[in-house]
């Protein structure tokens, strides 16, 4: 167990960090990666079981080649944590086209192009294991998160997908469902709100924007406890295709599944009455 190697993106800051440091703690070895080489080393120091990459997840060609030389380093790849993200807030209609995409280009195809370069590495080993960070957002949409949800539901329907093409390859996913964590994700680096204002929306977008920067610094999760956990769920015989992690996380997902079948039952009947009369159910 402990010559497996994690290959984690966004390492220079907030719980990229914490992972990467947990990750050592437990005796594996470890590519951290990042945009800013210089941030993960100062982060996370050196270690002849650590390998610093830079990697901007949005270039394909940058995951290739931090691929290419965790190979090289380590010759294997073991656990992928998609962990990079940004957060693009700001009510739907004022969020231009450019900040949605860049949106999803950090937190969708951010993710996507990364596995892509580590999949086949994982399917020629006949193993492995991908955890990506999605959120609670990934659950439910919240209002001034359209884009940050969209994100994050496209991760879910990816990755479920995912799994089931890869488990034949002796490869598993745990899709992560964080709630607040005290991480660095609601800093300015990281966040950035519409510039468009529409006056319609002042009053509700001055609530917003109080909300979520009062939030900064916060939030009720530990991320040196949530990285230790991740370690914990990789560890298990039969990794979760779905790990809730927080109280509050809990409590939401409970409330979506209590919704969703509220809404199953409310139009059960018009719904089962659908069916081309002769025809199979699939």
């Amino acid at each position: 167990m402990s010559n497996k190697v994690w290959f984690i993106t966004g390492a220079g800051r907030g719980l990229g960090v914490d992972i990467s440091i947990a990750a050592l703690a437990a005796g594996y070895k470890v590519v951290a990666t990042g945009r800013n080489t210089d941030k993960v080393k100062k982060a996370l120091g050196e270690s002849e079981n650590l390998l610093t990459v830079k990697l901007d997840i949005t270039q394909s060609a940058d995951a290739e080649a931090a691929v290419k030389a965790a190979i090289e380093k380590f010759g294997q790849i073991d656990v992928l944590v998609n962990n990079a993200a940004n957060f693009n807030a700001g009510y739907f209609e004022e969020l231009s086209m450019e900040e949605i995409e860049n949106q999803l280009a950090t937190s969708l195809y951010g993710p996507m192009k990364v596995t892509k370069a580590v999949l086949p590495v994982m399917r020629k080993q006949r193993s492995g294991h991908i955890i990506t960070i999605s959120s609670t957002a990934g659950l439910t949409g919240y209002t001034f998160c359209s884009a940050y949800a969209a994100s994050k539901f496209g991760i879910e329907g990816w990755m479920e997908s995912l799994q089931t093409e890869v488990e034949q390859f002796g490869i598993t996913t745990t899709i992560v469902n964080p709630g607040f964590f005290r991480t660095e994700l609601l800093t300015e680096e990281s966040t950035k709100y519409s510039a468009n204002e529409i006056a319609d929306y002042d009053e509700g977008r001055k609530q917003q924007l109080a909300f979520w920067k009062g939030a900064n610094g916060q939030q009720p999760g530990d991320p040196v406890k949530l990285a230790n956990a991740l370690i914990t769920v990789s560890r298990l015989e039969k990794p979760p295709h779905r790990f809730i992690a927080g109280v509050d996380a809990i409590g939401t997902a409970e409330q979506v599944a209590a919704t969703l079948q509220e809404q199953l039952n409310a139009f059960r009947k018009l719904s089962s009455s659908l069916a081309i009369e002769d025809a199979k159910i699939l």
